[in-house]
């Protein structure tokens, strides 16, 4: 077979340009560290590193949205923290102020600094993160959640939600409360609170000058007695009215009346002695000394129920309003203990219920700490999966970087002895 002088200058080329393009292949695998540069070096590898590539990317979001709700948290943890103290300290002036020889300008100077700490509570309920949203008002975060109406009174003006945030594929985490949560409920295992306040016939509390009774009775309790009775759980209220019995032995009877199908229920009477007089009702007890004004009335519910919603800032001002008047006859006398006892049972439901919700704030914290260690384990495995695809093994591509050189130049080597063959060397 006869080979042309060009087909062997053209043969050596193509080997020389083999030769060169595989060493600056290996080349450039040593400089950039991967093993496949290029798809075409490795299809198959280089279409699974992309799946474990953008796995990777989902999950480093992941890491950045569990810092996000780990600073948010921390936050509230923080704030909830500072309202238990509040209410610490609201109590420990409420048990001050119960004192009989406190006179009425003791007690006003207690309801001065009891605005303190009122005031520090709504501005820790308007509280807002560093990025100027507010945290307890849900997903309405660009306005204070609790603002004072016309009234002086307190409103919650956020909605009922708490923001979520998703800090891992299977896991949609709340990442601060609603100040409803906080501020207007109490724990599931809140007890009864008695309070010295009228209803009307539908249940809802009357208001103002129309709401206050007009007589001296004072309570202690209600104590519980049994939570399997019958009506348990219920709300009920006690009516004074003017006893017109022949030969009666008492001024005034008392109707226990339980709220039922949206109307008060007669349910116990009896003949009210006002001398440490215990009733009895409902799994219930509460004890009865002073006395009553015809139509007054004591109202007992659960709190959390729909005659006793809770509302720490009207529990406050409650407080706050009755130290700021003289305690100068019976009746306000009366008020004034009655009112205080009420506060200090409903801030006792207000600081437990705190402590749930920072305890429920406490346990996404932790649970950040072990979705955080599965995703670095998770982060591991992917960077070790795609190192496994892509990366270069330095020790291999060196010695293919040898073999390259090597035959290279015996290609090189091999076209210079080549190209000197003529037969007029023999002429």
């Amino acid at each position: 077979m006869r080979i042309s002088t060009v087909t062997m200058f053209e043969q050596s080329t193509a080997s020389m340009n083999r030769q060169q393009s595989d060493l600056m292949r290996v080349s450039q695998q040593i400089a950039s560290g991967r093993r496949v540069v290029n798809p075409s070096d490795d299809p198959q590898a280089a279409s699974r590193a992309v799946g474990v590539d953008q796995s990777l990317a989902i999950n480093e979001q992941y890491t950045d949205a569990r810092t996000s709700a780990r600073n948010s948290l921390a936050q509230t943890e923080s704030i909830i923290n500072s309202v238990s103290d509040a209410i610490t300290k609201a109590k420990t002036l409420l048990i001050q102020a119960s004192s009989d020889t406190l006179s009425d300008v003791d007690r006003e100077s207690i309801a001065s600094e009891l605005k303190g700490v009122y005031e520090t509570l709504l501005g820790q309920a308007n509280a807002t993160d560093g990025n100027g949203r507010y945290l307890f008002g849900g997903y309405k975060d660009n306005a204070p959640p609790f603002v004072k109406d016309a009234d002086g009174n307190v409103q919650y003006q956020g909605d009922s939600n708490a923001r979520e945030q998703r800090v891992d594929a299977s896991r949609l985490m709340p990442v601060a409360e609603n100040g409803e949560t906080i501020f207007k409920s109490v724990p599931s295992g809140a007890g009864y609170v008695a309070e010295s306040v009228k209803t009307d016939d539908s249940g809802e509390r009357l208001i103002g000058e129309n709401g206050r009774n007009d007589g001296s009775v004072t309570f202690v309790g209600p104590q519980i007695t049994n939570v399997n009775a019958e009506g348990y759980g219920d709300s009920y209220r006690i009516v004074f009215a003017e006893n017109t019995a022949v030969d009666a032995e008492s001024e005034f009877v008392f109707q226990v009346q339980r709220f039922e199908d949206g109307g008060w229920l007669d349910d116990v009477a009896g003949e009210y002695t006002g001398d440490g007089q215990q009733l009895s009702f409902g799994g219930v007890t509460i004890t009865l000394q002073g006395e009553p004004a015809v139509e007054d009335q004591i109202l007992l519910a659960k709190s959390g129920s729909d005659q006793r919603e809770p509302d720490l800032f009207r529990t406050m001002e409650a407080a706050i309003r009755v130290l700021e008047f003289p305690a100068d006859d019976p009746a306000k006398k009366a008020e004034l203990r009655n009112t205080l006892n009420t506060s200090m049972r409903d801030l006792d439901n207000a600081f437990d219920n705190a402590l749930t919700v920072r305890a429920s704030a406490g346990a996404r914290l932790n649970e950040l700490d072990v979705i955080d260690a599965v995703g670095s384990n998770r982060k591991i495995n992917y960077t070790q999966t795609l190192s496994d695809l892509v990366d270069l093994d330095y020790a291999e591509a060196i010695s293919e970087y040898s073999l390259r050189q090597v035959g290279l130049q015996a290609a090189q080597k091999a076209f210079v002895d080549i190209k000197g063959l003529s037969l007029f060397n023999y002429m």
